[in-house]
């Protein structure tokens, strides 16, 4: 056809599975993952959160068998939460010795001391009123908190935490458990901050997991309003400037923009957190037999990481693990 016009044939690049893979330009790995884990107070409990098919509330005497899974899957990271018998006013579950997280802390460096353990570091899972900081005339006290978040970031170091991942949003947070956990001597310790934390309806399956709903209000006084931009790039500066040596952007899905804009503006690993309500939307359309679920994961995934995350926070990583290990 010679009076066919000049065009560019990119069609080449995808001619088959192979040349597809050899010029793919973002590639998954189970090096990119880090594993929540959610550790109950008991023994011999493992339950599933009803609103997370495939998550579940283990107990330490059953936690050994979840870390040898994830080992041998090849997930060297994961996240500790604490889902603890009490709770009072001032969270202290969060900072004890013997807290639920300190233990699990211990148990996985004991048994498995190459996983790195990323400690969440935040009181709402701990307070009996369900907030991320001290309660002062019904509303969060910001400096007021500090202190025991400081606290709680030394004592999961003491533990044996890898890394701290402060979640409370209180202005100032990174600075003062930088603070303590140097004059503790702890200066190694890296900080993963939830430097952009959104005030977001894709948390809720999550409270179902951590037992963490406010018993009145909601977290909007001190998590971003989802409609801010240019307030992420301001709360991320700050972060760094306090001394954070990772920023989280959650939730992800919805905040691709958010992620690419971090990444673009900052020079530390970003991090993606998968949340529980865009985990729980996908099993739920799932088991309805509405997508596939292995490509429409794969292809969100890959796309947080497109947007510019280094790192993935996500429920999925044991699913997507096994199905990389298959290829």
């Amino acid at each position: 056809m010679s009076n066919m016009p000049e065009f560019k044939r990119h069609r080449r690049l995808r001619s088959s599975a192979a040349m597809r893979s050899l010029v793919r330009e973002t590639k998954l790995s189970t090096d990119d993952f880090i594993y929540p884990l959610f550790i109950l107070e008991g023994t011999n409990i493992k339950n599933e959160v009803p609103s997370m098919p495939g998550v579940f509330q283990v107990t330490l005497d059953r936690l050994e068998d979840e870390l040898k899974e994830i080992h041998d899957l090849g997930i060297k990271a994961i996240m500790l939460f604490g889902v603890p018998n009490e709770k009072d006013e001032e969270g202290t579950g969060a900072y004890i010795p013997e807290g639920i997280v300190q233990q699990a802390t211990r148990k996985v460096k004991e048994t498995y001391p190459e996983i790195l353990v990323v400690a969440d570091t935040c009181l709402c899972e701990y307070t009996s009123h369900g907030h991320c900081g001290l309660i002062h005339n019904h509303d969060v006290d910001n400096d007021a908190s500090l202190p025991l978040l400081a606290k709680t970031a030394v004592s999961q170091a003491e533990a044996g935490a890898d890394i701290i991942a402060p979640s409370n949003m209180m202005d100032g947070f990174v600075s003062v458990i930088r603070n303590a956990l140097d004059e503790a001597g702890y200066t190694n310790i890296p900080i993963m901050s939830y430097a952009v934390k959104y005030a977001s309806a894709f948390y809720g399956p999550f409270r179902d997991a951590a037992d963490s709903t406010p018993q009145f209000g909601d977290r909007k006084t001190y998590q971003m309003d989802p409609a801010n931009r240019q307030e992420a790039l301001r709360e991320a500066e700050s972060d760094i400037a306090e001394g954070a040596d990772f920023l989280i952007v959650k939730p992800a899905l919805s905040y691709l923009d958010i992620v690419r804009d971090v990444k673009n503006t900052t020079n530390v690993p970003v991090v993606a957190y998968n949340v529980s309500g865009e985990y729980s939307m996908v099993k739920a359309a799932a088991l309805n037999g509405w997508i596939n679920e292995k490509e429409l994961v794969m292809e969100k995934l890959t796309s947080m990481k497109r947007a510019g995350a280094d790192l993935i926070i996500t429920y999925f990583a044991k699913d997507v693990a096994k199905w990389l290990n298959e290829k």
